[in-house]
């Protein structure tokens, strides 16, 4: 974290691009994976925790992930609804896609890809640097995009895959595995994030 204290104060967006290309290489250099990726996730941004509870207890009532996976898909169908105001048969592609806070179930690991920053104008964009600029959420990787700026290594991304570990940790109140499949970072359409539960979670499919 050497120099950081001046980031704040200077403001420049290239200062900030390298020195983040900085701390990254660091990262990398002196951290293992596993606690490199640990050290990221917990930098996440957290999906509203007022949002969890009603997920949580039905969880603790039914030990089914099917039913919890299920509650997430309709509070993301919501949102797509009532907060975007997306037309049913865009809703009805973005949940099919994988997009979202849900993601796709495979056994006992959720494939979930994130929905773009800037909906439309990601949907509507040509340019592939400007799709993926519009597409990441993240203002400092968007400055890098947009100026094609240092090339920084995808540790930096498990610090969006740790929105969703967040989510599934307060849900199963159990530790979760997430790894990053893809960015926009390492040139990109999408960012797909890979959540291992823990094998001994059930769904419907094993009772």
């Amino acid at each position: 974290m050497q120099g950081d204290e001046k980031l704040l104060a200077s403001g420049d967006q290239q200062e900030i691009a390298d020195w983040t290309k900085e701390a990254m290489d660091r990262l990398d250099a002196l951290v293992d994976e596993k606690n490199r990726r640990r050290v990221m996730t917990g930098c996440a941004c957290h999906f509203p925790e007022k949002r969890l509870p009603a997920v949580r207890a039905k969880y603790e009532e039914t030990k089914d992930l099917d039913v919890v996976h299920k509650m997430l898909r309709e509070l993301f169908v919501s949102d797509l609804r009532n907060v975007l105001k997306l037309d049913e048969k865009l809703i009805k592609n973005i949940v099919n896609w994988g997009w979202g806070v849900a993601g796709m179930r495979e056994g006992n690991k959720i494939i979930a890809t994130k929905m773009p920053f800037e909906f439309e104008e990601y949907l509507n964009a040509t340019d592939p640097q400007e799709k993926r600029y519009r597409y990441c959420h993240c203002p400092r990787i968007r400055e890098i995009i947009r100026s094609s700026g240092p090339r920084i290594t995808s540790t930096y991304c498990y610090c969006g895959a740790g929105f969703y570990k967040d989510i599934w940790e307060k849900i199963l109140q159990r530790p979760v595995e997430v790894e990053v499949l893809e960015t926009v970072l390492s040139g990109s359409d999408v960012c797909r994030i890979a959540i291992r539960l823990p094998s001994e979670v059930r769904h419907t499919s094993q009772r």
